[in-house]
Formats: structure tokens, sequence, C-alpha cells
């Protein structure tokens, strides 16, 4: 039976909807930031499309509204809700998009991960930190590794995944003959998109192929992964799939890319809070990951408190930032 993990950590919080001991979605949402479905009093700052768009401001940030309500001209003020978060993009990050709230809308943040899983039909078990790693059980730093390097590998072949301004894009590779290539690359993309939450504008660069039944057997691989609602186009003749699917916040690849140290910060957190041994935990890291956990003193007073023990910081310089680990003052046994 399916059922979502989910796990309350330090500075983020993660999901994973596991179905016979694999992930098939994830998700990992970091602490602050504007979230989907909150309503802000704003000020309509400037008409960009004028009748289409706009820019509105607000106290925590600004979002692009789309369309413009009637009625509203510079400088007036207007209730919106978001209906995508910001999007972290290198050298110019995509602002938050809103749209006009609904009558009788109260101000206020949009739901929590814990609120959005608790919504959905699907069961969620609380993963607690004393006890076994079930994320871990069901392949969590996998998952990470594959998102953060780009490299997935499947039974014959392997997937390059980059993510562009434009478009998240998957280039297929393999020893496999190209019909068989280009089903399996298909069927490993999308479990890649479900599993990473890629949404927006999506391209598969899979091996040509003249015969059109298999192209049509490839787009149905897609079909039966992807769960409703998305578009696609057909497979041409170059071997090209294009997938649209609704975008609602930032996917795990762009998430874990956007910030590199915080990335490892927290990773570093999870690993300290589930480290066996007893005694003090010293947190071992590249310096700029150091530094970033150490200026947040919330993190190790809530990992102290988690543990029950001392936290202690100590920057590497011969590290690099993925290069983390936890020290304990007395390691279990080895078996």
């Amino acid at each position: 039976m399916a059922e979502w993990l989910y796990e309350a950590g330090i500075g983020e919080a993660r999901a994973a909807l596991v179905e016979g001991g694999t992930i098939v979605e994830a998700r990992v949402a970091h602490e602050g930031g504007l979230r989907a479905g909150s309503v802000r009093r704003a000020r309509l700052a400037r008409i960009t499309a004028p009748g289409r768009r706009g820019l509105a401001t607000f106290d925590d940030g600004e979002a692009v509204l789309e369309p413009l309500p009637p009625g509203v001209a510079e400088g007036g003020r207007l209730l919106i809700q978001i209906v995508r978060e910001a999007i972290p993009e290198a050298g110019r990050p995509k602002p938050a998009r809103a749209r006009a709230a609904a009558e009788g809308a109260e101000v206020g943040d949009g739901p929590d991960l814990a609120a959005q899983l608790a919504a959905g039909d699907v069961p969620v078990r609380a993963v607690p930190v004393h006890g076994p790693d079930l994320l871990e059980a069901a392949g969590w730093s996998e998952l990470i590794e594959e998102a953060t390097d780009g490299a997935i590998d499947f039974a014959g072949g392997a997937l390059r995944l980059s993510v562009t301004p434009a478009m998240t894009l998957f280039d297929v590779d393999g020893v496999l003959p190209p019909a068989a290539l280009a089903l399996a690359g298909a069927q490993a993309a999308a479990r890649a998109i479900r599993r990473m939450e890629i949404g927006g504008s999506i391209g598969i660069d899979l091996p040509t192929v003249s015969d059109k039944a298999v192209r049509q057997a490839v787009a149905a691989v897609v079909d039966a992964i992807l769960p409703q609602p998305f578009e696609r186009t057909a497979v041409n003749g170059f071997g090209f799939l294009q997938i649209v699917r609704r975008r609602v916040r930032a996917s795990l690849p762009e998430l874990l890319a956007a910030d590199p140290v915080l990335t490892a910060a927290l990773g570093l957190l999870r690993q300290a809070e589930r480290a066996a041994g007893i005694g003090t935990r010293t947190l071992v890291a590249a310096p700029a990951v150091i530094a970033r956990i150490a200026e947040r003193a919330d993190w190790t007073e809530a990992l102290a408190r988690r543990t029950g023990t001392a936290v202690a910081l100590r920057a590497d310089a011969a590290r690099a930032i993925s290069q983390c680990y936890v020290q304990t003052d007395y390691p279990p046994p080895r078996p």
C-alpha cells in the first residue's frame, strides 16, 4: 500500500510517497518563504502588459499578477493569492505568480507540507528521529544524489538531467538497440519527473526511431507513469518528446541547486540527528557549510534538544561542500 513518509527536519521538511519500498514522489520544503495558496494585501506597483499582467508588491515579497483584475490602476490596493511559488534560477530568479484573491479570502499563509499531504487521500506516516530511517531505506540518499548531479542510471542506459531557464531536459543514452533504449529511457525519464516533482516545460531527447508504432509505444509509456494533468507532444522523427506539467513550486533539482551550501548544511543536520553513538555530536564540513549552520543558533539548539547531546562545529578547509560527516565522542562498537 502506498503511503507518504513525512519527516519534520531541522530547517526543512521532507516527504516521500513510497510504493513497494520505492520512492515514487518526493518533496522537500525549506522553512520560511512564500508558499502557494498564501493570501496577501498587495499594491499594484507596475503594469507590465496593459490589460494582462503587472507586478504586485507586499510586505514580504513581490509577485507577477496575471490576469490583471478590472478597475485596479497602478498604485491600487488589492488582495492577491499566490498560485506559483518563486523559482530559483541562475542569474534571474523567477518571482512568484499570483492572481486576484476570491472575495472574502482571509490574509494568511498557504498550507505547509504537512497540511498539503494531510489534505490528500494517501495515508501519511510521521517518521521520528529515533527509530529506523524509513526514508533512507526507500532510497532517499540515492534520490538526492540523482537530483543534485543529474546522472540517473537505468538498465541498459542512463539519463542526463539538465535544468535550463526554458525547460528541464533529459538526454537518453545507452547500449540498448534504439527502439528498446527509447522505451526504457522514456520510462526512466517519466519516473524521474514524478519522483523529483518536475513541472513546467520538460523535454526528453530519445534515440531516433523511424518506426511510428515504437514512437507511439514510447508516448504510451509516459502516459502510464505520469499522473494527470499534463500535456505532451507526440515523439517526433528526431526522437524528441515535450511534456508540460502544472508548476506550483521549484522542482527538487532546482531547489537543491539554488543554494548548494544550504543543501549541504541541512543534509548534515539530518545526519547529525540520526548519528549513532553517544556524547557530543561534532559536525565536520567545509568552512562555508559550518558558517551557514553557525549563523542559525536555532538550528544547533534544535539539534541539541532532539538528540539530548551537546553540539560542536568544526570547519575543515580540505573538504568539498558535499563532504560532510558527523563525529560522536563514543561511536557504537563495530559488529
